[in-house]
């Protein structure tokens, strides 16, 4: 038999654990051009919360009494496409259940000698890559910047201030919840100063830590982060809009930031980022990255849930800011 998560409720407001549904079902059947994959690991990310309610975006919404879905890693243990062997290991999206068929061109397989097939979710996955192509790409970091980072004990924030150092960042600041993730970015993840967003005013711990400024901001969070960055940005400052956190559990719109247009006196720039639009630079990113994990100087942080059916509460704990580095779910 097989077991999945299902979307048993649309939520209104803060997720549940009554939205979801634990099932058994049939080990699916094959089709040409399939692979059978037992998952082994599966990641449980904040974009997840928008997929819960009937929106329209750029991804379609979970349906409800279906089976969720996502990244996961798993071994192939079974095959009916020439290409993909059995024993291979393979990334795909048909998470949140232990075994699942998927077409050959949706299962990308990946060389586990390299790094822990976990680590392709994570570091070497698309929460590497966003920090990669928004430090880059989006909003480039240059030598001597300045750099502010939300979420940053996070999956994308702990990769991003590494990311941040070694592209010349002169300094780099975090926002993370509590004193044990903000001592986590400074003594792991590559942060010259943390901010407690907890402890009081976003904007003034902000104007404390970058008393000249920042130059580029990776924005995971919005709301009162947003608005401080803006009001800290320097002439020519960048910010990739990656997420929006602090809005996903809201039941009426969110009004943006009062201080926006702040953005034209200072010839700044703000860019939104969707890692569909850069999976172009995968093999770019784990060529460096590989090479970084394997010396020591970037560090792959995780938090792990076991078994499939504590995925949901995984996934909560990612919402509300429970998990430091990846969260994952072993299965």
């Amino acid at each position: 038999m097989n077991r999945e998560i299902r979307l048993a409720a649309r939520p209104s407001g803060e997720p549940a654990l009554s939205d979801f549904d634990l099932a058994a079902t049939p080990v699916p059947q094959l089709g040409d051009g399939q692979v059978l994959v037992r998952n082994t690991w599966m990641s449980v990310d904040p974009y997840m919360r928008g997929r819960m309610d009937d929106k329209e975006s750029y991804i379609p919404p979970f349906e409800i009494g279906r089976p969720l879905d996502g990244s996961a890693v798993g071994e192939v243990v079974a095959s009916r496409a020439r290409e993909i062997p059995v024993g291979a290991t393979v990334v795909h999206f048909a998470g949140w259940r232990e075994y699942a068929a998927v077409d050959a061109p949706h299962a990308t397989v990946v060389d586990p000698s390299l790094a822990p097939a976990e680590v392709y979710l994570g570091v070497l996955g698309t929460t590497g890559l966003t920090a990669y192509a928004s430090l880059t790409d989006v909003a480039p970091v240059r030598q001597g910047d300045t750099v502010f980072v939300s979420a940053a004990a996070g999956a994308v924030g702990s990769v991003a201030g590494q990311l941040a150092r070694k592209l010349g960042a002169a300094r780099v600041i975090g926002s993370a919840g509590g004193p044990v993730k903000g001592g986590k970015l400074v003594t792991d993840f590559g942060y010259d100063v943390a901010i407690d967003y907890r402890a009081g005013s976003v904007a003034e711990q902000l104007r404390a830590a970058a008393p000249d400024g920042i130059d580029v901001y990776l924005d995971s969070v919005g709301g009162d982060h947003l608005v401080a960055a803006i009001d800290a940005l320097n002439v020519g400052g960048r910010i990739a809009m990656v997420g929006a956190i602090s809005a996903y559990n809201a039941t009426e719109p969110v009004p943006g930031p009062a201080n926006l247009f702040t953005l034209a006196a200072k010839n700044a720039t703000l860019r939104g980022m969707l890692i569909n639009y850069y999976l172009h630079l995968f093999p770019e990113w784990i060529g460096k990255a590989a090479g970084w994990l394997a010396d020591g100087s970037l560090r792959a942080e995780t938090t792990v849930a076991e078994g499939l059916e504590r995925a949901p509460q995984a996934f909560l704990d990612v919402l509300s800011g429970g998990n430091v580095g990846k969260m994952l779910v072993k299965l």
